[in-house]
C-alpha cells in the first residue's frame, strides 16, 4: 500500500508570502528561491511567488528582487488582496508577462519613507542613503514597466500616497494581467 502524501504549495514550486516585508520574513523566500535553483531532485520550470503585503522594510525586498533577478527559474508573481509598497516593489519583479493581479487585488504606490536622527555628519549621511534608494526605486519601476521617469514621479511616487484597482494597475504596467485564480 503507498503512502498517501497531500500535494503541498512547495510540491508545486509556488510559495505564499502574507507578511511585513523584513530580512527575517524575506530569509524564507530567499532561501527556498536559492534552494529551488540548487536542487538536483526538484526542477521546476517556473516558481511562483504569490504576494498578500502591506509592504516595510525596502532593503529587504530590494534582497529578495535581486535573488529573484538572479534566479535560473523565473519567477512568476501573483498578487492577492494587497499589494503595497515593498509588496508591490517585489510584486513587479516577478517574470515579464507572468504577473497577475486577482480582480478585487488594492495597490499602493508611494515614495518611501524612513526616519534619520543623529549627529549632523549622521544625517548627512543618511540623505545620501535616502538619494541612493530613491534612485533605485526609479530605476526598478522603469525597468519593470517601460515608464519614464517623469511618469513614474507623476503618477506612480507623487508625494501623496497612491491607491490603484487591478485594472489602474494594468494601465501603468505594473502587471500583465487582472484574472481569477483557476
Amino acid at each position: 500500500m503507498q503512502d498517501y502524501r497531500p500535494s503541498t504549495l512547495s510540491d508545486n514550486g509556488v510559495f505564499y508570502f502574507s507578511n511585513e516585508f523584513s530580512t527575517s520574513t524575506t530569509k524564507e523566500v530567499i532561501t527556498w528561491i536559492l534552494d529551488s535553483n540548487l536542487s538536483q531532485t526538484n526542477k521546476f520550470e517556473q516558481l511562483t511567488l504569490m504576494i498578500t503585503s502591506y509592504g516595510g522594510d525596502l532593503m529587504a525586498a530590494f534582497a529578495l528582487i535581486d535573488v529573484m533577478r538572479g534566479s535560473a527559474i523565473p519567477v512568476h508573481t501573483i498578487g492577492l488582496g494587497v499589494i503595497a509598497s515593498a509588496g508591490l516593489m517585489t510584486f513587479i519583479a516577478g517574470e515579464k508577462g507572468h504577473r497577475l493581479i486577482t480582480p478585487n487585488t488594492s495597490i499602493l504606490s508611494h515614495q518611501w519613507s524612513a526616519g534619520a536622527f543623529g549627529k549632523e555628519h549622521e544625517l548627512l549621511a543618511t540623505g545620501r542613503q535616502f538619494d541612493l534608494t530613491t534612485k533605485r526605486m526609479i530605476a526598478h519601476y522603469k525597468k519593470c514597466t517601460g515608464l519614464d521617469e517623469q511618469t513614474i514621479r507623476e503618477k506612480l511616487l507623487p508625494p501623496q500616497d497612491v491607491w490603484l484597482s487591478a485594472q489602474e494597475a494594468k494601465k501603468y504596467n505594473l502587471t500583465d494581467s487582472v484574472k481569477e485564480l483557476r
